[in-house]
């Protein structure tokens, strides 16, 4: 089964570079990679065009105007150009482990989504991370991760759980199985039918929306926030707005309560 991973970005080379190099120490290869661009400037294209000179990684560079924060517009675009019959989607300040997308593929399951989550970073251990702690999984480590500035507490279980702990505490979460933008998988197919995201939406919950609409549509949702594991980087969010906010916990109100299965302000307003 080929896998498409989608991941949105804008403006952030660092960060953005990072990422890819957590993709290109993959175990398991049979992926493309489509990177949802929401308008970033030209030196974005120039250091992913200068990243492919180093990688095996097969990347697609879907870009579009900066006019705001489109995000949903950008991922719509993206979903279309994928090749893989699965997608998963995840963020451009998400670094994968290296098991990230056999995780997924594993438990890739028809009539489901998959429900991840992040184990977030400060700053000075963002910045920390080369790709050569990426390549050796230090910057999955937990002792390394304290070394350089991380404040050790119960979420790194997150990090540490293997084989049965992995199921007791994806078990035992009481967080809920949403669809989390920075990590979640369906089967494409499965965006299609609720016509990808609502392309209304800005920052705030538009990723939950879809989730919604998927389990409107008779999904379940699968929890492996304890298995397939990301850390996210740091950054300031200037596009969050209160505005936004209550525009987005509108549109999901009425996604519940009409129980809607499809938007048309997605995919068909892309293409």
């Amino acid at each position: 089964m080929k896998i498409s991973v989608i991941f949105s970005t804008y403006n952030s080379i660092d960060w953005l570079i990072k990422v890819l190099w957590g993709f290109h120490y993959q175990t398991d290869n049979n992926f493309e990679v489509i990177i949802a661009d929401d308008g970033s400037t030209q030196e974005t294209k120039q250091a992913i065009d200068n990243f492919k000179e180093h990688s095996h990684l097969t990347i697609n560079h879907v870009w579009q105007e900066d006019n705001g924060f489109q995000k949903c517009k950008i991922l719509n675009k993206s979903i279309l150009a994928s090749l893989g019959e699965y997608i998963v989607l995840t963020d451009g300040d998400c670094i994968p482990r290296a098991d990230f997308i056999a995780t997924h593929r594993k438990y890739a399951q028809p009539g489901h989504y998959l429900s991840g989550g992040y184990f977030k970073l400060p700053m000075t251990v963002s910045t920390a991370i080369t790709p050569e702690h990426i390549r050796t999984g230090e910057a999955f480590n937990v002792d390394w991760l304290v070394e350089n500035g991380l404040k050790n507490n119960h979420k790194t279980m997150k990090l540490t759980a293997t084989g049965l702990k992995q199921k007791l505490y994806n078990s035992l979460t009481l967080t809920r199985r949403t669809w989390n933008g920075h990590n979640a998988s369906c089967f494409k197919s499965d965006a299609l039918k609720v016509n990808g995201f609502d392309e209304r939406m800005q920052y705030g919950g538009e990723d939950c929306e879809f989730g919604d609409r998927l389990s409107n549509l008779g999904l379940k949702a699968k929890q492996i926030r304890y298995s397939a594991i990301c850390i996210h980087l740091d950054h300031a969010r200037g596009y969050v707005t209160d505005e936004a906010w209550a525009k987005n916990r509108a549109i999901r109100a009425l996604t519940v309560k009409n129980k809607t299965t499809y938007t048309q302000h997605g995919l068909n307003i892309t293409k």
